[in-house]
């Protein structure tokens, strides 16, 4: 690593490790199937996989590929990769196999480690620029893909003494995140040391993490690095717990067995844990910390989990701002409100974190601040610290993200007299019916108060006469059968009789891996063969 100023040096999450494992070499790291390390032991992990991997030609700008669940391979990886002045490629595990290779080829990965769960995504034939395979056989001890290494064994090759760092410069590429390609191919989101740094930094400072802490993997690490919890968990000395599939009985007996103290999840997961038939019979024995994001979590989902004794708390971020950007940071005025109206103030997306300070609600054509009303609605436009460096090899979809000077969001949202911003629906999720906007998740947030609904999701689909109308898709709790008039009549009662769904199917949502409803699979079906003018 090149030599720094003596009042300056490069700021890399890589350097959380050196300095967890000098303070605190035997206290317990990553906790996994009912084994742990400590600093010291994850440390020489680390180490022999950046000194395997050099071992194998990579070095600075050489991309390394990872598909794999919350395991400690996958945790290794974040340290090992950058260590040695390489790009980590977190892969996403529920893609199909042809969008697997496109993000591996196009990532220009060099090595390829993949879990023995999810071989069958990988197609050699496919992928001419990887030179080297290595299989984790966490579960299944077959190598799975011909010719490929076993993980253990590639780490036992290598000397687990610290390497030479290879980061010369803090603007250097860490990682490339690909998105969902919801809208086309994925792009590659490009983090650099500092940024991931300084979000882990926030991440720390926002979820009150320390050194006691234990940290719950329900989130994918292959998400935003998650959130850079890979990183800030161990910046604050604390336990990584993984768990290598969301299952609610197993995040509960973890909670209880290491005493967690912080989990993430999206919207989704929480529903999974309230609605778990024994949640009601959970008795903490830690205050338990929840950071929520991905989606706006309905006020009833917040309410839910408190019930349980978990302490909320709402962030809003995207992949180009390395996951959270702004949080709903807690204001003493909130001390005497009652249940309800935390559970609404909670479900806005606040403000920026500490470490990233920029963000504002405009009007896309002129970009000038909208009224802090409450009402008008604006598109969240951000920057600073933790905004990305780019897409990969994508300078035309770069310079369309950072128009004006900022990074824009395509999330609609209102700005409140107290600065604090709350979603109303992405753009594309607007619902304009008659000349009247509907914001979906508005009426999500109603039905979802339903006694019998446990998940909702709310599109525009085509109507003669309005142009469009709202349809909700519902999932019910089990031992229900709600009737469609009833959550039609249900919104009407709460809301202007425009915004009532017109039309209520019942049956599963599709879902990405990280529990975010896919709602332009629901849209794409509906609008199919007709041509949507908003």
């Amino acid at each position: 690593m090149k030599s720094a100023n003596v009042n300056k040096s490069i700021l890399t999450p890589v350097e959380f490790l050196t300095r967890s494992l000098l303070v605190y070499p035997d206290k317990k790291a990553v906790v996994y199937k009912g084994k742990s390390f400590t600093y010291k032991e994850f440390a020489a992990r680390v180490y022999r996989l950046a000194n395997a991997l050099r071992e194998k030609g990579v070095g600075k700008g050489d991309k390394v590929a990872f598909i794999c669940p919350n395991i400690p391979p996958m945790l290794e990886a974040h340290y090992a990769v950058p260590m040695i002045g390489a790009a980590l490629v977190s892969v996403n595990i529920r893609l199909s196999s042809a969008e697997v290779s496109y993000i591996v080829d196009h990532s220009d990965a060099k090595v390829l480690v993949v879990d023995s769960e999810f071989a069958s995504l990988v197609e050699p034939q496919q992928l001419p620029k990887v030179s080297t395979y290595v299989t984790v056989c966490d579960i299944n001890q077959d190598i799975a893909i011909e010719g490929s290494l076993e993980y253990e064994s590639f780490l036992e090759s290598a000397p687990a003494q610290a390497p030479v760092f290879d980061i010369d410069s803090e603007d250097q590429l860490l990682a490339i995140n690909y998105t969902s390609g919801t809208t086309g191919r994925p792009k590659g989101v490009m983090y650099s040391h500092r940024g991931a740094y300084l979000n882990a930094i926030g991440e720390i400072l926002e979820s009150g993490m320390t050194a006691a802490s234990a940290y719950l993997w329900t989130l994918p690490m292959f998400h935003c690095n998650g959130w850079c919890f890979t990183w800030g968990v161990t910046a604050a000395g604390a336990t990584h717990v993984c768990l290598r599939a969301v299952v609610a009985e197993d995040i509960f007996r973890l909670i209880d067995q290491e005493r967690v103290t912080h989990l993430c999840a999206a919207p989704t997961i929480l529903i999974i844990m309230s609605s778990w038939p024994k949640a009601a019979e959970v008795e903490l024995k830690n205050p338990l910390r929840i950071m929520t994001a991905g989606a706006p979590p309905a006020p009833a989902i917040i309410r839910n989990m408190e019930k349980i004794g978990a302490q909320i708390t709402h962030t809003y971020g995207l992949t180009e701002v390395y996951g959270p950007h702004s949080v709903c940071a807690w204001q003493p005025t909130w001390d005497d409100m009652s249940q309800e109206e935390l559970a609404e103030i909670k479900s806005r997306q606040g403000v920026p974190y500490i470490v990233t300070h920029y963000m504002d609600v405009v009007d896309p054509g002129s970009m000038t601040p909208v009224p802090r009303d409450g009402v008008t609605m604006g598109e969240i436009v951000m920057r600073g610290n933790n905004v990305m460096s780019g897409y990969y090899k994508d300078e035309e979809a770069t310079a369309a993200a950072f128009a004006g000077g900022w990074f824009h969001s395509g999330d609609l949202a209102v700005m409140h007299p107290d600065n604090y911003v709350q979603i109303m629906d992405r753009k594309k999720d607007i619902i304009i019916s008659g000349g009247e906007n509907i914001s979906t998740v508005e009426v999500e947030n109603v039905i979802y108060s339903h006694p019998d609904v446990l998940e909702v999701a709310v599109i525009p689909v085509p109507d003669e006469r309005w142009g469009e109308v709202p349809k909700a898709y519902v999932v019910a709790k089990p031992g229900t059968n709600p009737q469609a008039e009833d959550i039609i009549n249900f919104t009407k009662e709460r809301l202007a009789r425009f915004k009532a769904p017109k039309y209520v199917e019942f049956g599963e949502l599709p879902k990405t891996a990280t529990g975010k409803i896919q709602k332009f699979k629901l849209r794409e079906k509906e609008w199919k063969g007709k041509k949507r003018v908003n």
